[in-house]
């Protein structure tokens, strides 16, 4: 017989559940800069600091988790070091993820390869259709380019895919002005 407080339990932990994958499904937040770590400015080119070992590794060569990959190549990217963190991105075991295809986009193009950057925000795209992040940085890359009116879609796609209160969509509606005329 199970006991009100196991189903409880469970319905507690299927809701969490729920809330989590519902979070990652418009994808992070990023409302805040990278957590900083001597990866930016001690390791050299293609190292990330192992906080277990502490010191720089190779971040090919490393045991290191995807999940801190992925922050030092972004840590790395908002130091403006792009080719440094596509190459960290490389090392990542899990090269179609729609997080790593939005970042290899933005490295890419804030390196200054921007069609390059949007091929990888479109793979992103058909990886995770709502990954809101690959969208807020297509939008901002084509408001660079002028292409307002198509910038304004993904400020549409944002919204429609409940985005409307994230740093994502806030972060593409500033880059359009603030016009939020859809």
């Amino acid at each position: 017989m199970i006991n009100r407080t196991t189903v409880l339990f469970t319905l507690a932990a299927f809701t969490a559940s729920i809330a989590s994958q519902a979070a990652m499904a418009i994808g992070e937040d990023n409302s805040e800069p990278p957590k900083k770590t001597k990866t930016s400015t001690e390791c050299r080119e293609g190292q990330v600091w192992d906080a277990k070992r502490n010191r720089c590794v190779d971040a090919k060569r490393s045991d290191l988790s995807d999940d801190i990959l992925f922050d030092a190549a972004r840590e790395l990217a908002y130091a403006e070091q792009y080719e440094n963190a596509i190459e960290v991105l490389g090392a990542m075991k899990d090269q179609q993820s729609a997080r790593v295809l939005n970042y290899l986009g933005y490295a890419n193009r804030k390196a200054g390869r921007t069609e390059l950057g949007m091929q990888y925000y479109r793979r992103a795209l058909q990886a995770d259709e709502n990954y809101i992040l690959a969208r807020s940085y297509m939008g901002q890359a084509l408001v660079e380019q002028g292409r307002m009116q198509e910038a304004k879609l993904q400020l549409v796609e944002i919204r429609d895919r409940g985005g409307e209160n994230t740093w994502a969509y806030k972060a593409l509606l500033q880059s359009l002005g603030g016009i939020r005329q859809y």
